[in-house]
């Protein structure tokens, strides 16, 4: 079974020996990457190939949609860890234009438990309904709501207790939004990057 990825396993590991003798033994010791990368789960969207970052560099969480829900014990056991035990000196919200999470938010269909979870991006798109709705193209239209989301996500994780706490003991962190774009490779900042308690409510 997968024999085909078990081969793609050794040959990869096998590159990375060749290009450097001591890599497996260096991340066996330690990981302490300076990056928190939430984003989505889509196969399009590979985190450490994106930024061009090895293994042992970028400290991953992604679901559908690249939510950070105050109210979800994954994403905040992640947020927690990378925080407190790494330290992360940044962390990246980065959606994606294109996202079929998005587009399934508000689509009107229904898919079952997924439903659920993308409701806060329903609630983006109600908060944000004039603006969305004054963009003729259906997927210009999505693209802004891709980038509203990201911004939202930005200050759940900014206001979350754990980051909070991190900047009330001084702690470097900057939490940032970025958008990836599919058709090019690109990441866009949205320029909403916060760094300390008073920035937090910069409004969207």
């Amino acid at each position: 079974m997968l024999d085909h990825l078990k081969e793609k396993n050794r040959a990869w590991a096998k590159r990375m020996v060749a290009a450097d003798a001591g890599f497996f033994e260096r991340l066996e010791r330690q990981q302490a990457p300076e990056y928190l990368w939430i984003g989505c789960s889509d196969s399009r969207v590979p985190a450490n190939e994106i930024v061009d970052l090895d293994p042992g560099e970028l400290f991953v969480h992604r679901n559908v949609a690249n939510l950070a829900p105050p109210q979800d014990a994954n994403y905040l056991s992640v947020l927690q860890f990378a925080v407190d035990v790494i330290k992360v000196k940044h962390i990246m919200v980065v959606g994606h234009y294109g996202c079929g999470g998005v587009a399934a938010a508000v689509d009107g269909q229904r898919r079952g438990l997924v439903d659920h979870w993308l409701h806060p991006i329903r609630e983006v798109f109600h908060e944000h309904r004039h603006e969305l709705n004054a963009i003729p193209e259906s997927r210009a239209r999505l693209d802004r709501l891709c980038e509203l989301n990201v911004i939202r996500q930005v200050r759940n994780v900014a206001t979350d207790v754990f980051v909070q706490e991190a900047w009330t003991r001084g702690q470097d962190l900057c939490i940032h939004g970025w958008v990836y774009s599919l058709a090019n490779g690109l990441v866009r900042d949205l320029d909403v990057t916060v760094c300390r308690p008073g920035m937090v409510e910069r409004p969207d």
